[in-house]
């Protein structure tokens, strides 16, 4: 219980930067700012989650693991050293605290 409310604590900061992006945002015609409000956010939302011990799976180009990867599709490659390895990745995979929380999908070469 403790471990959610110090999350959610720890989150509510970029939820107060999500209704002032908001507001802010009906009223702006600087299309740069928008787009830099948007990224300062997502910097701070995703150092919250790394702080909690989320880290990002690094997938492009290694060998296809069913541990740590979900195939969506392949596909033909020029490379032959691309071959049954991710060609591409669809959505990021995530770890928490070294335990897989989501695999990447993945389009893997053939």
């Amino acid at each position: 219980k403790n471990a959610s409310r110090d999350l959610m604590t720890s989150l509510l900061p970029v939820v107060d930067d999500f209704e002032r992006a908001i507001k802010a945002n009906s009223e702006s015609q600087d299309i740069d700012g928008v787009k830099e409000g948007f990224e300062l956010i997502h910097n701070r939302f995703f150092h919250i989650l790394k702080s909690n011990g989320l880290t990002a799976m690094d997938a492009e180009g290694k060998d296809f693991d069913v541990e740590f990867h979900e195939a969506i599709t392949s596909i033909p490659v020029e490379k032959k050293k691309m071959v049954g390895k991710v060609a591409e990745v669809i959505e990021k995979g995530y770890f928490l605290h070294d335990n897989v929380v989501r695999y990447a999908k993945v389009v893997i070469g053939k």
